[in-house]
Order: C-alpha cells, then structure tokens, then sequence
C-alpha cells in the first residue's frame, strides 16, 4: 500500500510522514518543490501541485490511502477543484482519505462527501507551533505581544498527524468527522510562562489593545478584511477552541501531548 500525503512538507504533514514511516508504511510525499523537501531515505518524493490536478499523475500512480489539505498556492486560498481532485484519487485507486480540514468545508470536503472514497476529516483548533510567531520578540526583545489573552485547549501537530494516520491505516475511521484538541487549556500569558520556564529565563507579556493591534497589521501591510478578521477573532475566539475533547485518547489510545512537552521540544528556537 502507498500512502500520498499533500501538504508533506508543512507543520503536520511532517510529522504524518514520519509516523507513517515508523509504522512501516511506504510513503510517498507532495511537494511543489522537491528538491527542497529534505526527506529521508525510505519516503518518496514526488512534484504535484493541489491546484493543478494535471500534475498529479504520476504521484497518485498505485496510491490506495491519501492525506489532503483544502488549500494550495502561495497564498493559502481554499482549492476550488476538489471534484476533479476526488475523481482522480477514485480513478487511481484510493480508498482512504484523510483531510485536514477548516471549520468550514471548501470544495474538497463537498466532492468527497459527494463520492464513494471512505474519508475522514480532521478539526483542529489553534496548533501549539503557532507559538512559533513569538521567536523574533522573545528573543531579540523577551516579551510577547498578543491581543486577547483567552484560553485555548491548543494541540500539538504530532498528535493530528496521529488521528490522520489512524484514520489512514486502520479500519473504522471513514465517515467520521474528529475535533483534535489538546488535553488542557492555556491563555496566551499561560503558554509564555511555561515557555520562559523552559529556556530558564523571564519573558514579559504584554495584551495590546484594538487599536495597537490594528496598527501593528498594518504596518506590516495587511488588507483592511484580513485585520477585522484577526481583530473579531482575537477578541471573540470560538468557544470550540477552548473546550478540550478525548479524541487523541479515543483514537489512539494515549492521552494527548502537553504543551509543556512541545516547549520542550522546541525550546531551544526561542533562546537567544
């Protein structure tokens, strides 16, 4: 069985392609940019973009399970073509969809739930990795800057990539539609004590106001929709985001990680 996994080269597609490894799966990795993509030897690596399904031949040639994203291009857009995108998968063979999926479904989720693939979508709320936005400042200023201090049940990217595999590799999970939480809460002010605890020094955290926020976007150039949606989001997060849920521990049978243990994995990006 080969497993083609999209998005292999981002944040939890990564860690889907080193599970699948572990688990002694044949891989085969999507990326607009092999010779970037920086894989090991056994997982294969092949070009396609989402966005251009004519692509996609060869690297879906003997493909029975497939990992999707919703999105493509440089600028993030949901994919407009998941009918096409689905009809090839049908056509190659696949049997087995995961796909890591927004709060509210693109074209992707609308084919396949229009089709015969078995599928299974993946929820997320905010992933620990984004704390990854407060290096620059913590470093060069050792402070952090946010704009509502609201507790999120955050989830670390290895633990989606475990419910995808799941979904992927063993029976059961087509049909279903699982929301993947960590097993706590954390404000923002919480995350970046236990971040400063991990590199052994004090960071400070400073809640910006609207207006401050406002500015700040665009300074670095942000369009006028992009900043009220950031804006509504920081100050009135879903309230889906800050309840925890069992799904890591239902799925695969371990409760999920910590974000003390993802600092603890990446603590020495944030120190100077």
């Amino acid at each position: 069985m080969t497993i083609l996994v999209t998005g292999a080269t981002g944040t939890v597609g990564r860690q889907i392609v080193a599970q699948l490894v572990e688990r002694g799966e044949h891989v085969r990795a999507l990326t607009r940019n092999p010779e970037k993509a920086a894989f090991p030897a056994p997982v294969e690596v092949a070009y396609g973009d989402l966005a251009v399904p004519g692509s996609l031949g060869p690297a879906l040639e003997g493909v029975t399970g497939l990992h999707l994203i919703t999105f493509g291009g440089d600028d993030y857009a949901p994919l407009p073509n998941g009918p096409e995108l689905v009809e090839l998968a049908a056509k190659a063979g696949v049997t087995r969809v995961s796909v890591l999926s927004g709060w509210d479904e693109t074209s992707v989720e609308q084919a396949l739930r229009a089709g015969e693939i078995g599928w299974t979508r993946l929820l997320c709320v905010e992933f620990m990795a984004n704390a990854l936005e407060w290096v620059g400042s913590i470093r060069e200023e050792g402070v952090v800057r946010v704009f509502g201090n609201h507790p999120g049940a955050v989830v670390h990217e290895a633990d989606i990539a475990a419910v995808a595999v799941a979904a992927l590799v063993e029976e059961g999970h087509a049909g279903k539609a699982y929301t993947i939480t960590g097993p706590e809460t954390l404000t923002p002010a919480q995350r970046v004590r236990l971040i400063g605890a991990a590199v052994g020094r004090e960071i400070g955290f400073e809640e910006l106001t609207e207006e401050s926020y406002r500015a700040s976007m665009r300074g670095w150039g942000a369009d006028d929709d992009y900043i009220e949606f950031a804006v509504q989001l920081g100050a009135n997060p879903p309230q889906m985001g800050s309840v925890v849920v069992p799904t890591v521990e239902d799925v695969t049978g371990r409760r999920g990680r910590t974000f003390a243990q993802w600092v603890a994995e990446n603590a020495d990006k944030f120190r100077s």
